[in-house]
């Protein structure tokens, strides 16, 4: 007696399977649920699986499969109409448009295509699926509008299309989805204001529409009935929350976040009445206002607070327990720093006016190393000195000390930093040499100590230990002597400021080593240091170019700049300078420069600023500067060239006090 085995359910989910999927999967006719998610398969979706007439799920997401989605369906729609009940295929190469074809699948509960390569508009067929519980079609290319026929799909509790290119305004007929508990329609370009019809989703638990282009009132009709309510980001938009001063919520929110809508003046009082907040961020809502005292025992159970970019004043409490995340930059807070909690990963109280020490926040209630990877105090008043305790927060990324009133020297112990990636302490009344101890922090990508009273010579240390270095400013110092021959080891280095830094002696010849500075295009990772999703820091940096200093931040990762200007530099410019073809700014200014100006500086060709006044070069300009063409300030003055001036569309444009002070034609 033969036999046969019957497969109702076949499941290779995450067993890295690699290929096809083989033709001879048609004969398992007998099957209800196929699962190859979570693999390495490629290629389109094989047509023996058309043959399935019993699937009622199918999972074939986080793989490599390609094609057009709607000849996916086509093959589906071979037998399967009735009985297809879930279908996962998120997470490959699918493209081509949105099908048409899917209002076929009458029992179709379950539907995620999230992120593929699908464009076009929603389907007004769509109303037909009558069964759909579930929608994603998030990170993908869907443009057009949203149509009416979306509020007909009664049995809907989850509609996500986040992440494409949606535009238009919401439909009233979001209303009518009487189950829906989540609706994620953030980061399109969504535009006029939120319907009042979402008031009526009774059973609405998250809600975000963050980062679209809406614009209009938002008031308390829209939360009537929003009971149910946890989750609410409308962040990134231009709404305006228009309530009374007696409004209490109907919904107790776990996460709320509406930052750039307009909530001030005042500061808004109805949050009173949230008890259960873990996330709160109302970041750049136009509040003037101080702080209630009912607020601060609000927070005690928050995971992130964020009230930046406000005008928010008075003082706030010594003790401060939100657990991760503070944000209360650029505000007017002013009074002593706070004791903060030791599980905190984040804390931004920039830009304010804080005063006094910073040794009882960082060393006062030391009882275990703490667990920060931010820490941004800069621009204060905060005076005294930088102090000794840097051995209890071995986490931590970035130190942002910048523009306050501190005095002495780096503590030894900064050498504990071992994570340190960015260090700031420009402008303030700094001194002494630099500690040796700093040489252990190897991960550094940024250091500026500019503007301060530094002295000893530059530490030659520095060229052997950040082999990650991009950006070093030192400008503005007392140190004394040479550039160390050593400095030329920063292979990863893109923007050197030593300006004004008492410096003398020759510029080593060494220079051409910087060879990030070489390459032609740069794409640096310096963008940002994130703890968590939620607390992306950009990294930013203060350079002076064209005579002027400015705030590089989303940009900083393409400047590629080099300032020795203001110093007693003598010798020749080094010709393995023009090596440097990435170069965007040179100001080698207000030394001794003698010698004539480098032939090749032509090679340079991605110059946009080239200072070279105030030295002592003779000789005629290079013929190769005319091929200069970025090329937009030029400084040459005082100098003692002769000869005539280069023919270029570029050099002929340039003011006549780029050339002043030699004997040019």
């Amino acid at each position: 007696m033969g036999c046969c085995l019957v497969f109702e359910s076949v499941i290779l989910s995450f067993n890295n399977l690699q290929g096809v999927i083989s033709g001879a999967i048609g004969n398992l006719t007998s099957l209800i649920r196929l699962d190859m998610s979570h693999n390495q398969l490629e290629g389109k979706i094989a047509t023996s699986l058309g043959k399935l007439c019993k699937l009622k799920r199918i999972d074939l997401s986080y793989n490599k499969f390609g094609g057009e989605v709607a000849e996916d369906f086509k093959i589906f729609s071979q037998c399967m109409l009735d009985g297809l009940e879930s279908m996962s295929l998120e997470n490959n190469y699918h493209g081509g448009q949105f099908p048409n074809e899917l209002d076929q699948f009458k029992n179709l509960s379950f539907l995620s295509l999230q992120n593929n390569f699908i464009f076009g508009p929603i389907p007004k067929s769509m109303k037909r699926l009558s069964s759909l519980t579930w929608l994603d079609v998030s990170y993908n290319h869907l443009n057009g509008l949203l149509p009416e026929s979306l509020g007909q799909l009664a049995k809907l509790e989850t509609l996500d299309l986040s992440y494409n290119h949606l535009n238009g305004t919401l439909p009233e007929s979001l209303g009518q989805l009487a189950k829906l508990g989540t609706l994620d329609l953030s980061y399109n370009h969504l535009n006029g204001t939120l319907p009042e019809s979402l008031g009526k989703l009774v059973r609405l638990n998250y809600l975000d529409v963050s980062h679209n282009l809406m614009k209009g009132v938002v008031s308390e009709i829209h939360f009537a009935n929003l009971t149910r309510l946890s989750y609410l980001d409308g962040s990134g938009n231009n709404l305006t929350l228009k309530v009374r001063d007696a409004w209490i919520p109907t919904f107790q929110v776990r996460a709320l976040t509406l930052a750039s809508w307009q909530l001030g003046p005042q500061f808004p009082s109805w949050l009173q009445y949230q008890g259960q907040l873990e996330t709160l961020d109302i970041a750049n809502t136009g509040i003037s206002d101080s702080i209630p005292q009912w607020f601060w025992p609000k927070i005690s159970n928050l995971g992130r607070l964020n009230l930046s970019h406000n005008q928010i004043c008075g003082e706030i409490p010594r003790k401060f327990d939100v657990v991760q995340e503070v944000d209360l930059s650029f505000n007017n807070f002013k009074g002593l720093l706070p004791f903060f909690s030791f599980t905190l990963k984040f804390l931004d109280l920039s830009n304010n006016s804080f005063v006094g020490s910073i040794y009882h926040t960082l060393c006062g209630r030391i009882r275990e190393p703490n667990s920060l990877y931010i820490l941004n105090l800069g621009n204060n008043n905060l005076s005294g000195w930088i102090p000794n305790c840097w051995m209890n927060w071995p986490y931590l990324q970035v130190l942002n000390l910048e523009n306050n009133n501190l005095m002495g020297t780096i503590p030894h112990s900064i050498g504990h930093l071992a994570s340190l990636k960015s260090l700031h302490l420009r402008h303030n009344s700094l001194s002494g040499k630099l500690p040796q101890s700093l040489q252990n922090c190897t991960e550094l990508v940024l250091i500026d100590l500019s503007g301060n009273a530094f002295i000893g010579g530059i530490p030659t240390w520095m060229g052997n230990s950040f082999w990650q270095l991009m950006v070093l400013n030192l400008r503005s110092n007392k140190f004394q002597g040479g550039i160390p021959y050593e400095l030329c080891g920063l292979s990863s280095l893109q923007i050197l400021d030593l300006a004004h830094t008492n410096l003398s002696k020759l510029v080593p010849k060494c220079f051409n080593n910087f060879m990030a500075m070489a390459k032609r295009q740069n794409s640096s990772g310096l963008i940002s240091y994130a703890p968590s999703p939620t607390a992306g820091v950009p990294e930013k940096a203060f350079l002076v170019t064209k005579g002027r200093e400015v705030e590089y931040s989303t940009t900083l990762k393409l400047v590629v700049s080099m300032d020795l200007s203001e110093n007693n530099l003598s010798g020749e410019i080094p010709k393995g300078l023009t090596r440097l073809v990435g170069l965007h700014s040179v100001n080698l200014s207000r030394n001794h420069f003698t010698g004539k100006i480098p032939e090749n500086i032509g090679d340079m060709e991605q110059l946009e600023s080239l200072d070279l006044s105030l030295n002592k070069l003779c000789g005629e300009i290079p013929l190769s500067m005319s091929s200069l063409t970025f090329l937009s300030h030029l400084n040459l003055s005082y100098n003692n060239l002769t000869g005539r001036v280069p023919l270029s569309t570029q050099l002929q444009s340039l003011e006549i006090s780029s050339f002043v002070g030699n004997k040019l034609c």
